[in-house]
């Protein structure tokens, strides 16, 4: 891959981190978390090289979806702070040198928003055209995001005396992102926070906010992203987008890559856990090799867990029913038929040798990674709270007492409650983890550093190593920035085999970037031999002739 002028394009490289303001710390001790908190932890961030801060919904809602109700998209929850508070995250987030992204929610509204309530209460409201309104359910109407908990997708308003459409829950009514005046509304509302001094927006729901695959409903998408450009030229849009690879590309755009600037993918987030409850690197290296190719502006976002259900909603029914078996065997840990309620940890029965070698591999991986707040010190789900999102939702464990140094507040006034059992704040905690050296927390931050030290990751071109060990998964990232060589083993016992580096000779030598064997190896015949342990990884940098690279 040829580079040319890089130096807007921070996401490429970026490490992102995900959190819900109300969860991170509480400040003022009421039992939700606040910005103030949050602005007292960006240190901690900072230390683990965290590059872009990406905040779940922090406007006001009456909080039936975790926030993402909104009912003032120009606001703060009085809860959390003010818009004072925001500009100061804002102000001391950049002062650390990272990059701040909010949550763009516009497929629906809360039903309390102004705008809906204006709509239901006369056909001739100028907001009535901001909803999306039948007299009747049409026939080929869509199964609902939640079929476990709404019956259909539109529900009978009896002040309107109409139905009105919600993809999601029905409290969430969709808007009519369509019409000139909702499009104008939302540009309104992605200038205000680029005007307060945001770096971009993780875009909720993007198949649901406009419908197509090609066509003018795309050229909404691009809008937005010209939009975007002109009011911050840095600026970035991260979608949301679980779809298949072949519908997925279509939301980058055509060849300049001109609609979402950022994709997560969903496919290789869902083939990964097949690999893992196989112990075979084949799903997820068939979905590797089947990533379409993107513009150089784009990038992928990597994660091994989000906010919501980890869900397997793109592999087969006996796929599914493979990594429900193998990771989520109690039904209290499933969700709507396609997800599991868990955090990573305990799904893998804490064996820091598993855990390790999947987050090495998801760094190691073409793309900007993306971590959830507490997997930087290995957090689990509170197993307290059956078939619901709200188990991975809990605070953050910053101490080992009772309350996690989240809140002095009572237990009972807490927004979620603390993690009971074996991933208590007794045993998984930042404090304790920041002194030793051998922790979780040192190792992430380990990658991080390792990350941002290799940035031909972020740009480079993917292939996959010929090996012959079905468990594990060798590739390399190749760039004019560098060459960088992984590998990763899905089983328990170790392997050995040898690694080809394309185009190498004797003059090449490779250097272990985690720190095993990190003295330079020349290579033999092109080539070098590999030992990998059960659950291993290893990451080598590449040094050709006349390279300065810093191993």
């Amino acid at each position: 891959m040829r580079l040319t002028d890089t130096s807007d394009l921070w996401w490429k490289t970026a490490v992102f981190y995900n959190l819900d303001v109300k969860t991170y710390l509480d400040a003022d001790d009421d039992g939700v978390g606040d910005l103030r908190g949050l602005a007292q932890r960006l240190d901690h961030l900072a230390e683990l090289g965290v590059t872009c801060l990406w905040l779940a919904p922090f406007y006001p809602s009456p909080q039936r979806d975790n926030g993402y109700d909104i009912e003032d998209y120009y606001g703060v929850d009085a809860r959390y702070g003010t818009l004072g508070d925001m500009v100061e995250v804002l102000r001391t987030a950049h002062d650390r040198g990272m990059r701040v992204i909010v949550d763009l929610v516009v497929n629906h509204t809360s039903d309390r928003h102004p705008w809906f309530q204006a709509a239901r209460k006369s056909p001739d409201s100028r907001y009535r055209h901001y909803y999306q309104w039948r007299d009747d359910v049409p026939d080929d109407a869509p199964e609902s995001m939640f079929p476990d908990v709404e019956d259909g997708v539109w529900r009978y308003d009896e002040v309107a005396e109409q139905y009105y459409r919600h993809s999601f829950y029905r409290h969430q009514p969709d808007l009519a992102t369509d019409h000139p005046e909702v499009r104008e509304e939302i540009a309104k509302v992605i200038g205000f926070w680029l005007e307060l001094g945001v770096d971009g927006f993780r875009v909720d729901a993007v198949p649901h906010v406009i419908d197509g695959e090609s066509g003018p409903e795309h050229d909404f998408l691009r809008s937005l992203r010209g939009y975007v450009s002109r009011r911050r030229g840095h600026a970035t849009l991260l979608g949301e987008v679980n779809v298949p690879y072949d519908e997925q590309s279509a939301f980058f755009g055509d060849v300049d890559g001109d609609e979402l600037t950022m994709q997560f993918d969903f496919v290789a987030n869902q083939r990964l856990y097949l690999s893992l409850a196989r112990q075979d690197a084949a799903p997820l290296r068939d979905a590797l090799l089947s990533r379409p190719p993107i513009a150089l502006e784009n990038q992928w976002g990597n994660f091994v867990r989000n906010h919501d259900e980890l869900t397997l909603d793109q592999l087969s029914d006996d796929e599914r029913a493979e990594v429900f078996d193998a990771f989520a065997p109690d039904e209290g840990q499933r969700i709507h038929d396609r997800g599991i309620t868990r955090r990573l940890p305990p799904m893998l029965d804490d064996d820091p040798r598993r855990i390790r070698m999947v987050y090495s591999l998801i760094f190691s991986l073409p793309g900007a990674p993306v971590l959830y707040y507490g997997e930087e010190i290995g957090m689990g789900e509170d197993p307290r709270i059956q078939g619901s999102r709200a188990a991975v939702r809990t605070p953050m464990q910053w101490t080992d007492a009772d309350d996690a140094g989240f809140s002095h507040a009572k237990p009972e006034d807490l927004v979620a409650p603390i993690v009971a059992g074996g991933f208590a704040p007794q045993h998984i905690n930042v404090a304790q983890q920041r002194h030793d050296p051998e922790s979780f927390l040192r190792f992430v931050q380990q990658l991080v550093r390792t990350y941002r030290g290799a940035p031909e990751i972020g740009w480079g071109d993917l292939a996959i190593l010929d090996q012959p060990h079905p468990s594990v998964l060798a590739h390399s990232v190749t760039s004019e920035l560098g060459v960088l060589v992984a590998a990763h083993n899905f089983a328990p016992d170790g392997r050995a085999f040898r690694v080809e580096v394309e185009g190498a000779d004797a003059d090449w030598r490779v250097v272990s970037l985690l720190g095993e064997d990190p003295a330079p190896v020349a290579l033999e015949d092109g080539g070098f031999d590999v030992e990998l342990g059960g659950y291993g990884h290893r990451w080598w940098r590449v040094i050709r002739p006349g390279e300065r690279r810093i191993a």
